[in-house]
């Protein structure tokens, strides 16, 4: 029997991408609590992204960050009646398997894959990126650390923001079950995290931390913000998955009962 069987999870992943870590769960005999805390929306201007479309050529890299980024991106990129073949001269980097998938699944295979899913990984492993010009498709509200390094290596930088994140509607019912007690919350991005923050209140905020509900985070970045959100963090996934934080949370559970 796995050390999750029975347990109250909840997960705060957009609806539309919280199938797989409610799959997984469910698997492990947890029971899954839905409160999906961000939406993802276009950006309000759409022009600097097709203007960037119209120039690929002129670009060295073209990196991603999210499979959000891909599916965004590449809805222009058609819209512009272009296909992968645009990209064929292009080195393109992604972080991440789930971005990875988002870009094989649509013809493109990426030059690199940073073994570490975060921006510093990739600043480390890139390779010379002086007079090289880059174009990333990312969130309106992404963290500026990528952009930064890559600049200060010399690189010419256009981050674009081809989507942003807004903070859920409300779901009744499944704040509720949250408020009468739950096992744990996962977080996969610091938007779920500010978007739970802005949904709860603080006081929900603080009574989960008084009843010692677990708080999981995907990664290092996450953990960062929830803990600067009040949350106490005791698990932090070492894969920056969301099989990764299932197991994390597996291995917790099986260790402190």
């Amino acid at each position: 029997m796995s050390a999750l069987t029975g347990k109250r999870i909840v997960v705060t992943r957009p609806q539309k991408q919280a199938g797989e870590l409610i799959d997984l769960l469910a698997q492990h005999g947890a029971l899954p609590v839905v409160f999906p805390t961000i939406e993802i929306h276009p950006p309000s201007n759409l022009s600097p992204l097709d203007a960037a479309i119209q120039q690929l050529d002129g670009y060295d890299w073209l990196v991603f960050t999210s499979i959000n980024g891909v599916a965004c991106f590449w809805d222009r990129l058609q819209a512009a009646g272009k296909n992968a073949q645009a990209l064929a001269h292009l080195s393109v980097a992604a972080i991440g398997p789930a971005t990875t998938f988002g870009l094989t699944s649509r013809g493109i295979t990426p030059r690199l894959i940073p073994g570490e899913f975060v921006a510093e990984a990739l600043l480390e492993e890139i390779p010379d990126v002086r007079g090289k010009r880059f174009l990333i498709p990312r969130a309106q509200e992404a963290r500026p650390v990528l952009v930064e390094g890559l600049q200060a290596r010399g690189a010419v930088v256009d981050e674009i923001a081809v989507y942003r994140t807004l903070t859920a509607r409300l779901d009744p019912q499944a704040l509720a079950e949250i408020q009468a007690g739950v096992d744990a919350i996962t977080f996969t991005s610091s938007s779920t995290v500010r978007g739970f923050v802005e949904l709860v209140g603080p006081e929900l905020v603080e009574k989960i931390k008084m009843d010692g509900c677990l708080v999981a985070c995907i990664g290092p970045v996450t953990a960062q913000t929830a803990l600067e959100k009040g949350l106490e963090v005791r698990v932090v996934a070492t894969e920056y998955t969301g099989r990764g934080l299932v197991q994390a949370l597996n291995q917790y559970y099986q260790s402190n009962g």
